[in-house]
């Protein structure tokens, strides 16, 4: 039963390829240690235009989850780096440079073939 539309959505490929998985972890992580760390420094903002007695020990949590968010980003930057210099891409020369290489081949087999062969001495 064709109705004429179009579909809902269309599928299309994806611009950047998908994360690795240790590094997609630790961003999560690190994202979800950053939002904690947000609302907790607006805890410490509004307890501190309250006036009550929370201000400090928030601030003072806020400035300690400002220290692990800060590791939690440094993490994620550090997990990519490792992983891709473990499973990062494979180099493979470009056609362009496969055809250079083979040139350069056939050139060497072409002057070995050119080359007079050497004087055979046991014969001489």
């Amino acid at each position: 039963m064709d109705t004429g539309r179009e579909p809902l959505w269309q599928e299309e490929p994806a611009v950047r390829p998908r994360m690795a998985d240790p590094v997609r972890t630790a961003a999560v992580r690190a994202v979800i240690i950053v939002a904690i760390t947000l609302i907790g420094a607006m805890v410490a903002f509004l307890c501190t235009l309250a006036g009550s007695w929370l201000a400090f020990p928030a601030v003072l949590g806020t400035v300690a989850g400002t220290v692990v968010a800060t590791w939690a980003v440094l993490d994620v930057w550090v997990t990519r780096q490792v992983w891709v210099q473990r499973h990062g891409v494979q180099s493979q020369p470009s056609s362009t440079a496969r055809e250079l290489r083979r040139e350069r081949r056939q050139e060497r087999r072409r002057q070995r073939r050119e080359r007079p062969a050497p004087a055979d001495r046991a014969a001489a």
